[in-house]
């Protein structure tokens, strides 16, 4: 990809080649959330741990590999996010930016509008393609994890148990399969690079991986390390 032959040009010239900038375009998950809590009866509140967001692992990652090449990082998630609200804060959050390369990842938030909420899914996942290429930035669409697949032994809460079974439900049915299989299907007709974290998940839960437990909420969020396949899967993608 072009981000890495920019990072190249800089660390030979330093002095005249400007650095790079890559935008993470994304929901909770993105933002850095991890485990969750009930501050009030009813009311959940996200335990934030930026520093092992994916985003910032893969800085982590460039520094070792570019170590004179400044990478700004552009944290443009949002917790409780979709892809259709997204495309309204696009341009204020990203394209105003000038981000050499933007990384998307939408689907867990975005599922939960079942079967008639496909539609508006893609369209907005269109939209944000096309202008972001337009605005001139490279972009990856990369894929999420999976959601829980049971309410684990480990919640002990009923608000918790009741949302983990909700979210199971629409794991397991097959319903988050369909919004991403419809995602990258959208991503090859938009001509953007995919980097496909989903299947991974997939391929470790068809093997006896507990995928629950390897989400720090036990619903929806990866735990700190699991924030370390983003950010590998990331990197071998731009360097492809």
């Amino acid at each position: 990809m072009k981000i890495i032959y920019k990072m190249a040009q800089k660390a030979r010239n330093n002095m005249d080649c400007p650095g790079v900038t890559i935008a993470f375009l994304g929901d909770s998950v993105t933002q850095g959330c991890f485990e969750i809590c009930e501050i009030r009866p009813g009311e959940i509140e996200a335990i934030y741990d930026k520093n092992a967001a994916y985003h910032t692992y893969i800085a982590r990652i460039f520094a070792v590999l570019f170590p004179t090449v400044p990478v700004n990082i552009i944290n443009a998630g949002i917790s409780g996010d979709n892809a259709t609200h997204a495309l309204t804060r696009l341009e204020r959050d990203v394209i105003s930016r000038s981000p050499d390369l933007t990384v998307v990842c939408f689907g867990l938030n975005d599922c939960g509008g079942g079967e008639a909420g496909l539609p508006g899914y893609i369209a907005s996942l269109t939209e944000i393609f096309r202008k972001l290429t337009a605005a001139g930035s490279e972009v990856i669409f990369m894929t999420p994890n999976m959601m829980c697949t049971k309410v684990s032994h480990t919640v002990d809460r009923d608000l918790f148990r009741n949302v983990a079974a909700e979210i199971a439900g629409l794991q397991n049915a097959g319903i988050l399969d369909r919004y991403i299989a419809a995602a990258i299907e959208t991503a090859h007709n938009c001509g953007v690079r995919i980097c496909d974290c989903y299947a991974k998940w997939k391929r470790m839960n068809e093997c006896g991986v507990d995928t629950t437990e390897l989400l720090a909420n036990k619903i929806n969020h990866p735990d700190r390390d699991m924030n370390w396949l983003f950010a590998f899967a990331l990197t071998e993608t731009m360097f492809e």
